[in-house]
């Protein structure tokens, strides 16, 4: 498992401040829109027990995993629960080698090349760059041009608007968050069905992305 099931999921929602009531009826939401890769973030409280959960729902239908782990005890819980991938907002070595040493997927977080670079170097699958809205899709595709092997993941301000302007950038995956999902949203039926209504037209704009068709 590597940056190759990050790239064929496209879109990893990023779920801040979900409760154990509320993350199944999210994930069941975005799954039914097409979106199976769920980043529960480790300052969420009970973050463990809303991975080890949503893991044990959803089996390998959607690919559950941590966010915002700052280092390496963080993120062997963070396996043990049933993380199948960990993503980091900066670069930690230790962090790096507790995730590979697991066979799970490692995403830290890095800004410049010299950052992305080593990174890569010390063993991610692929690089997380936050906050990409500070930069936008051509930083991505200049950053190609030197570094055209390393897997990039633009996170923050990722919208349905602009996500199909990183793809054609030549990124493998987008971070999105409250624009996709919002937990601090009662989670009606009308709710429910928006979120699985925009991940189905987000999911939709990426393929013809990747088919190399105009999206309007």
């Amino acid at each position: 498992m590597g940056v190759k099931e990050i790239k064929k999921r496209a879109v990893v929602a990023v779920v801040r401040g979900a409760t154990l009531e509320t993350i199944i009826p999210m994930a069941e939401a975005l799954k039914e829109g097409g979106v199976t890769a769920l980043e529960i973030t480790m300052e969420t409280p009970k973050a463990l027990a809303l991975i080890e959960k949503a893991a044990d729902v959803f089996g390998d239908d959607i690919l559950v995993g941590a966010g915002t782990v700052l280092d390496a005890e963080t993120a062997r819980s963070a396996i043990m629960a049933g993380s199948k991938f960990i993503f980091s907002p900066t670069v930690n070595e230790k962090t790096i080698q507790m995730t590979k040493r697991y066979g799970v997927i490692s995403v830290p977080g890095a800004f410049t090349p010299t950052e992305i670079l080593n990174a890569y170097e010390h063993g991610a699958d692929a690089i997380k760059v936050f906050p990409a809205s500070n930069v936008g899709p051509s930083y991505f595709k200049n950053i190609a041009g030197p570094l055209p092997h390393i897997p990039l993941m633009p996170t923050g301000g990722i919208n349905l608007e602009n996500a199909m302007d990183y793809f054609r950038a030549g990124v493998v995956a987008v971070g999105v968050g409250s624009s996709l999902v919002d937990p601090r949203r009662a989670l009606t039926d009308a709710y429910l069905a928006e979120v699985t209504q925009n991940a189905k037209k987000l999911m939709q704009g990426i393929q013809s992305v990747r088919n190399g068709l105009v999206y309007n």
